[in-house]
């Protein structure tokens, strides 16, 4: 990674030295931070009122004990958090995510990457991001509630409707925003919007669990439109299986495009007929099983035991939608030599670096996550707007003010791009159409913010 700006060089070495063990947190702000170069030189009042020290450190980083009991009365102690990192435009929006792997490095990520993609959706919101090492597989339905309830017993002191909103992330569906709402409800005595990707009998939205996947289709259409191209008769592969993957595997089926690929953190699936999605969705939605029991019903599609198999699947278009760093450098070369044409990311940061360099060298088209993926915190804004004027909004609308927000993002970032010599990098041109409208409203809040 060549920078030129010593402040920049200066910034990331003195993170790095801080906290030495938040490998992503260093990799996410490496990024952003390196696509500012030619911003700051036309404005150098960004570096002078030093927003960019401003905009790597959170504002509030809250950690907590979170003890539960299961269902054999056997007391467990889980870790909690939540990282409120940027309120300049708006209260903190952002979600919770259960499991093992969540730290502080990695929320510290998820947050400051949050930042950019909240911006960008031309929405007054914030940046947060939280959650815990409980892991939800193999718990009992008893025993998730139990937790969620000790949970919520604690963040419900640092989260409100004009504050912090958390919703969803990897393990937390609505099973575990239903607890964790009931608890809150019952702790505070008030029916407000705190939670997103709430049930509908409760204020949940219509399209919210679809809003990602899809969000991340209409975003690839406006990148394939601009080539004069479409889904149609494209090969694709989704990896993961949760909503993102299950809803950006519909639509593309939908636009088109037919998706022989999907997988958990178990393997992949291959399809040559084109995966069925009907029957992904009832083993993950439903009977909350491995994706490997899709070959069960479906005779002639294969199961692979890696995950990371799926890239060496012949396909188009590939849509990462698991994980963090899940397509590293030698699948993206895989990639590239079977002839893939476009890569867009619907997972948070889940291509490397030296992967999505390859990508670019290759003339591959590359959409980021922090664009890619906007549509879900955008239509849990619309949830909140829901709620706060107690009048529903329909599936029509919803989907309708999702491709125009998921359409403007597209325009807006490919504008910064050329406006600031990053022609055909819709990263560098994503990185600067979040960070300016963030930073004018630090600016514009006083150093102290």
């Amino acid at each position: 990674m060549q920078i030129k700006n010593k402040n920049i060089k200066k910034i990331i070495e003195r993170v790095v030295k801080k906290d030495p063990l938040e490998k992503e947190f260093h990799q996410a702000i490496g990024e952003v931070l390196c696509s500012l170069e030619p911003l700051l030189e036309k404005c150098p009042e960004y570096e002078d009122f030093a927003v960019l020290e401003r905009i790597i450190e959170p504002e509030r980083t809250v950690i907590f004990r979170v003890s539960w009991m299961d269902d054999k009365g056997k007391v467990h102690v889980n870790r909690g958090m939540r990282i409120e990192f940027n309120s300049a435009i708006g209260p903190y929006k952002g979600g919770l995510r259960f499991h093992p792997s969540v730290n502080v490095g990695i929320m510290k990520f998820l947050g400051f990457e949050q930042i950019f993609k909240n911006s960008l959706t031309g929405l007054p919101i914030g940046s947060g991001k939280g959650g815990s090492d409980f892991d939800p597989k193999g718990k009992s339905d008893t025993e998730v509630m139990r937790f969620c309830q000790s949970f919520m017993t604690e963040l419900q002191r640092h989260i409100g409707p004009n504050t912090d909103i958390p919703a969803g992330d990897i393990g937390v569906g609505p099973r575990e925003i239903g607890y964790m709402y009931g608890q809150y409800r019952r702790l505070r005595n008030d029916f407000t919007g705190v939670l997103t990707g709430k049930g509908l009998s409760y204020g949940g939205l219509l399209a919210r669990k679809e809003a990602t996947g899809f969000g991340l289709i209409y975003f690839v259409r406006e990148i394939l439109k601009d080539k004069k191209d479409t889904f149609e008769g494209k090969t694709v592969t989704v990896s993961g299986s949760g909503n993102v993957a299950i809803y950006a595997a519909q639509k593309a089926i939908e636009l088109g495009g037919k998706v022989v690929a999907m997988s958990d953190s178990d393997g992949c699936v291959f399809d040559s007929k084109g995966i069925d999605i009907e029957t992904v969705k009832k083993i993950k939605e439903v009977e909350r099983k491995r994706i490997k029991e899709y070959t069960k019903s479906h005779l002639g599609s294969k199961y692979y035991e890696n995950c990371k198999g799926i890239w060496t699947i012949k396909t188009d278009i590939a849509l990462p939608c698991a994980t963090q760093n899940e397509l590293d450098e030698k699948a993206a070369k895989t990639l590239i030599e079977n002839g893939c044409r476009l890569v867009a990311e619907g997972a948070n940061m889940p291509c490397t670096p030296e992967a999505i360099e390859l990508f670019q060298k290759n003339s591959v088209l590359f959409g980021p996550a922090k664009a890619g993926n906007a549509g879900g915190v955008a239509i849990s804004t619309i949830e909140m707007a829901q709620n706060n004027s107690h009048y529903p909004w329909t599936f029509e609308e919803v989907d309708t003010k999702l491709q125009e927000i998921m359409t403007n993002i597209y325009k807006n970032i490919k504008k910064a791009s050329l406006d600031y010599g990053f022609e055909n990098n819709l990263v560098a041109g994503a990185n600067i159409a979040g960070f300016v409208k963030v930073a004018d409203a630090m600016l514009a809040q006083g150093v102290s913010h």
